[in-house]
């Protein structure tokens, strides 16, 4: 399973939380890459549903590790 901003960003709508089954479901409606699917799909089957993408992808880039000041420059 590989994980980049690009896909990871297709789940920006889903709708949170959301079991695996309903962000597969939700993918296929928005025509997500087949490789976000194919993500998806290897997933834990948890009784828990996932809250964000970062319980899917604890290493999700966040907006602070594209924090840009011009101060330092």
């Amino acid at each position: 399973m590989i994980w980049t901003v690009e896909l990871a960003s297709y789940l920006d709508d889903a709708p949170w939380p959301a079991t695996k089954d309903e962000l597969i479901d939700y993918a296929d409606r928005i025509g997500a890459p087949r490789e976000l699917i194919e993500n998806l799909q290897e997933l834990e089957d948890g009784e828990e549903p996932y809250e964000s993408i970062e319980d899917i992808w604890p290493d999700f880039p966040s907006d602070e590790d594209f924090f840009f000041s011009e101060d330092e420059y």
